[in-house]
Parts: structure tokens; sequence; C-alpha cells
């Protein structure tokens, strides 16, 4: 399985989405300080995931959610309380 997750940052309450094959393991990395792009916003929560069978399918998603703002802006809405 391919994940897509969002990550809300305890320090500035800011999202991070990304996607790995192995969610614990990468909540971990982040969690650690083994990912350069979130290091400085440690400790983070996950918050929201989607499971794909296929990895293109879940860049895509993972793609689709960062560059376009009315995916992105629609997932927002409809899990709100998720979030």
């Amino acid at each position: 399985m391919y994940y897509v997750y969002f990550l809300r940052s305890e320090v500035d309450n800011n999202l991070y989405i990304g996607s790995t094959n192995n969610l614990r393991r990468r909540l971990s990395e982040h969690n650690k300080g083994a990912v350069p792009s979130t290091k400085s916003r440690i400790p983070f929560t996950l918050r929201y995931y989607e499971a794909y069978y296929s990895e293109s399918d879940a860049r895509h998603r993972e793609s689709s959610l960062k560059k376009d703002g009315k995916a992105l802006g629609q997932l927002k809405k409809r899990i709100y309380e998720s979030l």
C-alpha cells in the first residue's frame, strides 16, 4: 500500500503533505528530525491519510494536493474537524 498523509506540526500548527509506502516509519522519520524539510517543525501528529494500491496514484494525489489549491481546499472543507 501507498499513502498520502497530512501531518500537523505542534510547533506552528501548519500542515505538511507527503506520500510513502510505510506510514509508521515515515512519521517516525519526521519526528526524529530525519527529514530536512520538516526538521525545524517537530513534533508532528498524523491528522489524515489516504491509502492507494498504486504508487503512481498516491504520487499523483500528493502532487495535486500540493499544486492545486482547489483540490486541497475541497479536501480541507470535507475533513475540517480532522485537521
